[in-house]
């Protein structure tokens, strides 16, 4: 191999190296068309994958929060949904927020959802975190967390009941499909 076609990998940091090593092999596979052989065969499971294994942190505040419990018993069993409830923003890829939201609570609720890694949705559950609910009009209530942080999906009541959450994550099990989570090289 000749070392002379790529003088700079010899100063560079490690940093710089994998960064450069990526543009160069993102290169070498659109070049190649394996990129598309790639995405073809790996989009549909990795795709399947996200969608039937869903880690929502609850962030349960209020009435809502009992229905989302009601919604793990075995008469519903979120589980076989793929949604297993962590406790630990690091480990989720879904917010799901019900209840009302103070101002003094935003802060807290933002830096959760920048704790959590990509991709990652959030679902606003009964009309406390969709509008403020019957507090709407309090001056320490936020107004629905889409005034702070990006909603995928809205699951209105008061409190939405157990299927009413089902139906919700149903929804986002659609969205995901339809994205393009999955590809294995970014266009």
């Amino acid at each position: 191999m000749d070392l002379s076609l790529y003088p700079q990998a010899m100063a560079m940091s490690a940093k710089e190296f994998v960064d450069w090593s990526r543009g160069v092999m993102d290169d070498l596979a659109r070049t190649t068309g394996v990129k598309k052989a790639v995405d073809k065969i790996a989009d549909p499971f990795i795709n399947w994958g996200v969608r039937n294994s869903i880690y929502p942190l609850h962030f349960g505040i209020a009435c809502c929060a009992l229905e989302m419990a009601a919604c793990s018993s075995p008469r519903y069993d979120n589980e076989r949904l793929g949604m297993v409830f962590r406790s630990s923003p690091r480990q989720t890829d879904v917010l799901l927020v019900n209840g009302w939201v103070t101002h003094k609570l935003r802060p807290a609720l933002r830096r959760l959802y920048e704790q959590m890694p990509e991709p990652k949705w959030v679902i606003a559950m009964g009309e406390c975190a969709i509008s403020g609910g019957p507090w709407y009009d309090s001056y320490n209530t936020v107004q629905g967390v889409d005034s702070f942080i990006p909603v995928d999906v809205y699951i209105p009541g008061c409190p939405p009941r157990p299927e009413a959450m089902i139906d919700g994550f149903l929804k986002l099990h659609t969205k995901i499909k339809n994205s393009k989570i999955g590809t294995f090289m970014d266009d």
